[in-house]
């Protein structure tokens, strides 16, 4: 089984030499893709930390958008300047406006329901019935770990639309006000950054599984 090699590129915390913005981007490295999920909110800033964490611009060979809101997909234009061979996985629900935005620069492909990405990668589909948003599902060939925009939907919703393709054993991402915490028992990794308001109560309830996570942060799995 290949590593996916996990960094993430953009969180409202970074590590020392890294600039950081409220929004969220993580990159995911396989053996044949280089995947990148939401894009922050400041392109200037993604570019600067793409640099800085020796991920080139130039070889992103995908993007995933999870949501519309723009601590999302405000750094996706300033990528697509550099990279237009890039394709861009984003919601059916995305506003014509954006959507045509997209296509006028890359190849755009709505999601609607789940799919794949590319090997050991998969989008969750469109979640929610308010802020329609996906989230991916990382196959680590030991449990699947799910990353998340900000989880709009609800854990429960996407950690059960998960686990109908294996058994969820870790989560990244922002959480927003999600005080699910059941939900949450026998993870070995539990990584709430972003928007996630209740950090510290779940750095206080799963001690052995709560990772600090900013950008910067690095995992392989």
């Amino acid at each position: 089984m290949e590593k996916l090699k996990l960094t993430v590129v953009y969180d409202n915390e970074a590590k020392e030499g890294l600039i950081s913005g409220w929004g969220f981007s993580c990159h995911i490295k396989t053996e044949d893709e280089s995947v990148l999920f939401d894009t922050g909110g400041d392109g200037n800033a993604l570019l600067y930390n793409l640099r800085m964490l020796d991920i080139p611009s130039r070889e992103i060979t995908k993007v995933v958008l999870s949501h519309e809101h723009g601590d999302h997909t405000g750094g996706l234009f300033a990528l697509l300047n550099i990279n237009p061979e890039i394709e861009v996985y984003a919601p059916a629900s995305f506003s014509n406006r954006l959507k045509n935005e997209i296509a006028s620069m890359a190849e755009l492909i709505e999601v609607s329901g789940a799919r794949e990405i590319c090997k050991n990668i998969r989008s969750t589909g469109e979640l929610g019935t308010g802020v329609r948003e996906q989230s991916l599902i990382l196959d680590s060939g030991r449990g699947l770990y799910v990353i998340t925009g900000c989880s709009h939907p609800g854990l429960a919703e996407i950690i059960d639309k998960a686990s109908k393709f294996g058994v969820v054993v870790g989560i990244i991402g922002g959480f927003h006000g999600s005080t699910e915490y059941d939900l949450l028992k026998g993870l070995t990794l539990i990584g709430p950054c972003h928007c996630t308001v209740h950090k510290e109560e779940i750095s206080r309830r799963f001690p052995n599984a709560f990772s600090e996570v900013k950008a910067g942060f690095r995992l392989k799995l």
